[in-house]
């Protein structure tokens, strides 16, 4: 099996989240996202590797391995291993190597809100990167579920989790912006309207939590840079990018009608290239010759030195912490709610 190795000194912080908990590394080339997640997260995570979930694993990232995050500083272990499962291993199992990221292990007595910091654990899943494709990578997170808790989940957590589904869309549409950033043009000023000194527009959880049934489909306007109202010009490249998110997302949602299964929390991730000249770029260069790697179609180890076709867009369903397969228990309504109506506002985007 393949090993992967990942130098402490080297790990940095990831800045292309959208949204979720703090803590979330990657590699120099950015390849990678190393999050702290729980063993719940882990076991889904390398279920889905089994046959009868084959096809559902197309809607998720690729799995790489886990890190141990421990308090060891002996500088001499400096080095991080995590196995890759290739496409002909799937059904092995991956084996974890300990890594020495400083981490001082914490023990929660009781639960309490995190509120978007860093999770308490010693363990890191290591996925894929589905942005690093991207030359400027827009990039929406959209949480599903009306109910956002595990049955194990104490009474203090479940309280406050249906005051924010209460309070939000998640309640009545069974979805909810988290969180997102789009970038603004190499000429946006850095400091100015929430634009990052990479001229990215933010949008944190706050941001969708003040949308309503009535004004939810602004935040998608938002992250397609719309105006208000508007829809998707027949001629526009963002067009495309909204058909082949529709696409995908009747896909997934006739996986997931098709799986009994529970995913509370669970988040869609939109990525999408936010430079316009290089979206026009890699959508002419798809007509000109046949997809492969990132687009559509498999490359194959002769294709590895040929040049990629560009990233247009890219959709996946992440965060499996409250997840599991529930067999007898039929498909996961909760999810498919919100996953319904978010097909159902795109498609209103593309009404001209």
């Amino acid at each position: 099996m393949a090993q992967k190795s990942f130098r402490k000194s080297q790990l940095i912080a990831f800045d292309n989240v959208a949204a979720g908990h703090d803590g979330v590394l990657s590699d120099p080339s950015g390849a990678v996202v190393i999050k702290p997640c729980s063993q719940t997260e882990v076991d889904f995570y390398h279920s889905t590797a089994r046959d009868e979930h084959s096809h559902f694993a197309t809607f998720i990232p690729t799995f790489m391995g886990t890190l141990e995050l421990n308090s060891e500083s002996d500088p001499a272990a400096a080095v991080a291993r995590t196995a890759i499962l290739n496409p002909t291993e799937a059904g092995q199992s991956i084996t974890e190597s300990p890594h020495t990221i400083p981490h001082a292990p914490v023990v929660e007595e009781a639960w309490a809100p995190s509120n978007g910091g860093r999770i308490k654990t010693d363990l890191a899943i290591v996925l894929e990167n589905i942005a690093a494709p991207f030359q400027k990578p827009n990039i929406l997170d959209v949480k599903l579920g009306a109910r956002l808790w595990d049955d194990n989940a104490p009474p203090a957590k479940r309280t406050k989790l249906d005051k924010v589904a209460e309070e939000t869309t998640s309640k009545s549409l069974g979805f909810r912006i988290a969180g997102m950033r789009t970038w603004q043009g190499a000429a946006a000023a850095a400091g100015s309207n929430g634009i990052s000194k990479h001229g990215y527009r933010l949008y944190d959880k706050n941001y969708g939590r003040t949308l309503t049934t009535k004004t939810i489909r602004q935040g998608f306007e938002d992250f397609f840079l719309l105006k208000r109202g508007g829809a998707i010009g027949r001629k526009s490249p963002l067009r495309v990018v909204v058909m082949r998110f529709l696409e995908d997302l009747k896909e997934l949602k006739s996986a997931l009608e098709n799986e009994e299964s529970r995913m509370y929390s669970a988040s869609l991730l939109f990525v999408y290239e936010g430079n316009r000249d290089a979206l026009v770029d890699a959508l002419a260069r798809e007509r000109e010759e046949p997809a492969n790697g990132i687009n559509g179609g498999e490359a194959s180890e002769e294709d590895d030195d040929e040049p990629q076709v560009p990233a247009v867009q890219g959709l996946k369903l992440i965060d499996f912490a409250h997840a599991e397969w529930t067999p007898g228990q039929g498909p996961d309504e909760n999810l498919l709610h919100g996953l319904r109506f978010t097909i159902e506002i795109l498609e209103g985007l593309l009404e001209a």
